[in-house]
């Protein structure tokens, strides 16, 4: 007697498994998220090229925060779907379960996809140029968001090998992927303060209980960086000032 064979999933045209048939019962922030994903993943611009973005296999990713500063650059040979998905909604990658990166801080991302690689892989006789230009493409990205970065780093633990860069860099492709609504929740100042805060917390403890490299704990660096520089704007844009006043006294000292 023949039995049935047990069915899996097969990666969707954006890289990634199909999604759950209903995510209703999902934070109302995590759907717009995934929502925005899906769309931009879904989309098709590139030019002489059918194929969805998030389809791609060989590309470089980079994350923005709020302010529209880079954070976070990377490189996949998957597809760019299923990498970013990792960072963002599945939180799955080293780099969110070691606390250098929080999801929650990225809004834009932009991508430079290299479609011309579709058909790579293991064995294929382009195989290696096609991983030397997505290296070189990752590390021009790389050094170029630290050029545009106000403090001169992000928050990767590891830097791409040093290669020649890349000019000009391939067409990129960029998505806001906080809505306006989401903006609202977690926008405000003291929201990401507090938040940035914890990160840098359960980073240092990361630090404390493991052995670490030295790209772990400069990561902890450039995170506290720019919480200072966050906190600093919100009590200037205050205008606050220590208040005068007598110190505390307890309740049993003598008048």
């Amino acid at each position: 007697m023949a039995t049935k064979q047990k069915q899996t999933p097969k990666q969707n045209e954006q890289g990634s498994k199909p999604a759950a048939k209903s995510t209703s019962n999902a934070a109302f922030e995590t759907r717009e998220l995934r929502s925005a994903l899906q769309k931009f993943h879904r989309s098709k611009p590139i030019p002489g090229y059918d194929g969805t973005i998030g389809g791609v296999k060989f590309g470089v990713y980079s994350f923005f925060d709020y302010d529209d500063e880079p954070i976070y650059v990377g490189q996949t040979r998957e597809s760019l779907g299923s990498r970013i998905s990792r960072h963002l909604t599945n939180q799955r990658s080293d780099a969110v379960a070691m606390n250098v990166l929080d999801p929650f801080e990225v809004r834009r991302i932009e991508v430079y996809p290299l479609p011309q690689y579709q058909e790579v892989k293991r064995g294929h006789p382009q195989l290696k140029q096609a991983q030397d230009e997505l290296n070189a493409l990752e590390y021009t990205v790389y050094k170029r968001a630290i050029e545009n970065s106000k403090f001169k780093a992000i928050l990767n633990e590891k830097q791409p090998g040093e290669t020649q860069l890349v000019n000009p860099l391939p067409p990129s492709y960029s998505e806001t992927i906080v809505s306006d609504d989401v903006m609202d929740l977690r926008g405000h100042p003291d929201t990401r303060i507090a938040r940035r805060a914890s990160t840098i917390a359960r980073l240092a403890q990361v630090i404390e209980e493991r052995e670490v490299q030295g790209g772990l704990r400069r990561s902890l660096v450039t995170q506290a960086t720019r919480l200072l520089s966050l906190a600093s704007e919100r009590a200037d844009a205050l205008g606050a000032q220590p208040e005068v006043g007598e110190s505390d006294k307890d309740s049993t000292d003598e008048e």
